[in-house]
């Protein structure tokens, strides 16, 4: 005869939200995540043999696992029991004195502990001083960057810039212009052998130099469209070139609304000028505050650094060379955003001023990881 199905298990609200939160995290160790979906099946009524077959585990785990969570609730999932085996040889005073070593001294000769200059120095192996690295988190190899804005409207100008992406005026356009500089046009010193089959494309290790260029480039935010352009120096005079492209190529209709950073050619007295000319178009400006690097190319800055990842970037072509000295060549300028879906923003304008600012000065702090 067999035996009777396996009661539902009584699973409260906030427990199943905080469970089906969490499953969805990517980082989740496997072990914690096996332990969870156990705990939702039982809850929506699922066999025992079924949850252990479709979760490829035993049906002792899935019992075992249910009887912790009816003693320990949801504490009992993430913490594991003491099991057998030789104890530990090394006492939380000493791991403490080892994490406090970590975090307060150098050794003598390098600017950085490693972990066999730390076993050496603690009298430990270096898989231990490895362990408790990774359990408390410490990277001491590892240092970030970080800069502040001495801008004393720098929170004014960020409510100002993301009340224009949350809520944009009628009949108006958001563009978001930048350049990047000193671009190298680079060709191989021989020809590039083609490709074959059974060999890649070769090309000789050494380059000459051709000049440099630099691309301005101004972004639809709405859109995520880009209009680009090359010029050979970069001064005023290009950038009023590149703000007459902008000037022409948008409906005559709409306002222009362009977020700038502070660079000297953006408050060059012609370029202000310009603007006064032209009542449609307005200009915000903010604080210099740094950059992000992707996939060999560097984005370019942009104000939503304080807020998320950059929508767009410059590519070069790998596998062209360029020919002519001091050739304006060409680039392409693709944006991110018009290949993923755009993103909602959830949070207002004032609550991300009051994050930036501090007590004493309007601070921002934006940290790049880096090696040492």
């Amino acid at each position: 005869m067999p035996l009777p199905p396996a009661r539902r298990l009584l699973l409260t609200d906030s427990d199943r939200k905080q469970l089906v939160t969490l499953s969805r995290q990517r980082n989740i160790p496997r072990g914690i995540l096996l332990r969870m979906k156990i705990v939702l099946g039982a809850a929506e009524g699922l066999a025992n043999h079924v949850l252990a077959r479709t979760l490829s585990t035993s049906v002792p785990t899935v019992l075992s696992w249910r009887k912790r969570y009816e003693s320990e609730g949801l504490a009992g999932l993430f913490v594991d029991r003491p099991r057998s085996g030789r104890p530990k040889r090394i006492s939380e005073k000493r791991e403490a004195g080892i994490v406090e070593a970590t975090i307060k001294t150098v050794p003598r000769d390098a600017t950085h502990w490693s972990v066999r200059t730390m076993a050496a120095s603690q009298k430990v192996s270096s898989a231990t001083v490895q362990r408790i690295w990774k359990k408390h988190k410490l990277q001491p190899h590892r240092v970030e960057s970080f800069k502040f804005s001495n801008d004393p409207a720098f929170a004014p100008k960020v409510r100002d810039i993301v009340g224009l992406y949350m809520n944009p005026p009628a009949k108006a356009i958001i563009l978001s212009v930048d350049e990047k500089s000193q671009i190298q046009a680079l060709d191989r010193t021989q020809p590039i052998l083609p490709l074959r089959p059974g060999l890649p494309e070769r090309q000789t290790h050494d380059y000459q130099r051709h000049g440099t260029t630099t691309l301005f480039a101004a972004l639809n935010v709405l859109e995520g469209t880009i209009i680009s352009e090359c010029q050979r120096r970069h001064r005023h005079q290009e950038f009023l070139r590149f703000l007459d492209r902008i000037d022409q190529s948008i409906n005559s209709g709409l306002e222009i609304h362009l977020v700038l950073d502070n660079y000297g050619t953006h408050k060059h007295p012609e370029v202000k000028k310009w603007l006064a000319e032209r009542p449609r178009a307005c200009c915000v400006q903010f604080t210099r505050i740094g950059h992000y690097e992707c996939l060999g190319a560097r984005y370019s800055e942009r104000p939503r650094n304080a807020i998320g990842p950059l929508p767009f970037c410059v590519a070069l072509p790998r596998h062209r060379p360029f020919r002519g000295p001091c050739r304006v060549f060409e680039l392409r300028a693709f944006s991110r955003t018009s290949m993923q879906r755009l993103r909602l923003w959830s949070a207002a304008g004032g609550q991300i001023a009051v994050n930036l600012t501090d007590d004493t000065s309007s601070v921002w702090m934006m940290s790049r990881s880096r090696a040492r």
